[in-house]
């Protein structure tokens, strides 16, 4: 799978400020290693525009359309992101059910990608 997966790390996602809690770079790291074995590649964007849904992920495979994960803030959201991509990912597995409750929308500007 060729697969796009961008991480929001700026101003809200990816700080401590925002999300004392969450070991940002450990979470960062699994997701580049989850990405490393399934093929796809990792893109950390300064800010999405959608910071009131912070963390936020994105995963985009050829020939389909971006999706946008909001509040991915523990463990069990990366796993979920791992299972997901194991079984084909965007354009081919179905959005699980755990990670339907993290879809959020795209801010305006990105819609149109």
């Amino acid at each position: 799978m060729s697969a796009l997966i961008t991480v929001c790390r700026d101003c809200c996602c990816g700080t401590v400020k925002k999300h004392p809690t969450v070991n940002h770079g450990h979470q960062l790291a699994r997701i580049r290693e989850l990405a490393a074995r399934h093929g796809a590649t990792v893109r950390v964007a300064e800010c999405l525009d959608t910071c009131e849904t912070s963390n936020v992920v994105v995963v985009q495979a050829k020939g389909s359309k971006p999706v946008w994960l909001g509040f991915v803030l523990t463990d069990a959201a990366v796993d979920d992101i791992d299972q997901w991509l194991a079984a084909g990912g965007p354009g081919v597995a179905p959005l699980p059910e755990t990670l339907e409750l993290h879809r959020v929308s795209p801010p305006r500007k990105h819609q149109a990608q």
